[in-house]
């Protein structure tokens, strides 16, 4: 691991987020430094929309977003780069016929040689390799979001942004992922309606109603989301 890449640096402030007039994220103010965060709260709280500001899928209408040290306005290409997105669905980020066709597509630019070793290990890192050169639409739907977990881990990215990538998994695929996510390196910000996911990572942040509502202990604020949702 890179020496810069030790901790994530994910620094919001007075950040608001309309879409189509309607407010989505208001008065945003959050310094995260841990190496892996949850992201927590009920649907339509506010959770994947912070999550797209983490990578510049979307831009904040008002307020400044930085990443890594980059602002993700300003230095939205660069932080693409360095940041890895996974989606909750696999099929929106499964972009070739074949997984070996896709994992070579997240490296494009490089060398041959580099591209098939890389791809083989990967293959065989996440259990695809006897599925290499079969349509990914013929994967099961554990295999598609290993897949699509894959393509994004084989870049080496400085931070993995998942938003809510176990939602439609089986409690066996669904672990695997988390698990997955949480041995990483790199840091991982990850949205999650998972409690049990949530409570392994080293903080929390909890929306609510499109803002944010506290960030400290996932046990604390855990406890609290239930209570709340009883």
């Amino acid at each position: 691991m890179r020496p810069d890449t030790a901790l994530a640096t994910v620094d919001l402030r007075a950040v608001q987020v309309e879409i189509d007039g309607r407010a989505v994220l208001t008065d945003v103010d959050v310094s995260l430094s841990e190496r892996r965060i949850a992201v927590i709260g009920a649907n339509g709280s506010g959770k994947s929309t912070f999550a797209r500001l983490l990578n510049g899928l979307i831009a904040p209408t008002s307020g400044s977003v930085r990443v890594l040290g980059l602002d993700a306005v300003a230095d939205r290409v660069a932080l693409r780069r360095r940041v890895g997105f996974v989606f909750t669905n696999p099929d929106a980020q499964i972009l070739m016929p074949t997984p070996a066709e896709d994992l070579a597509l997240s490296l494009r630019g490089r060398g041959r040689d580099e591209i098939d070793r890389r791809v083989a290990l990967a293959l065989a890192e996440h259990g695809l390799s006897g599925h290499a050169d079969v349509p990914s639409s013929a994967l099961s739907g554990g295999q598609r979001q290993m897949l699509a977990l894959a393509s994004v881990l084989i870049t080496e990215p400085d931070l993995i942004v998942a938003d809510e990538p176990t939602t439609l998994l089986d409690l066996h695929n669904a672990r695997r992922i988390g698990d997955l996510l949480l041995q990483q390196d790199a840091p991982v910000v990850l949205v999650t309606h998972d409690l049990e996911l949530a409570g392994r990572c080293d903080t929390a942040a909890l929306f609510d109603g499109g803002r944010l509502a506290d960030v400290g202990d996932p046990a604390d604020l855990i406890a609290w989301y239930r209570r709340r949702r009883a």
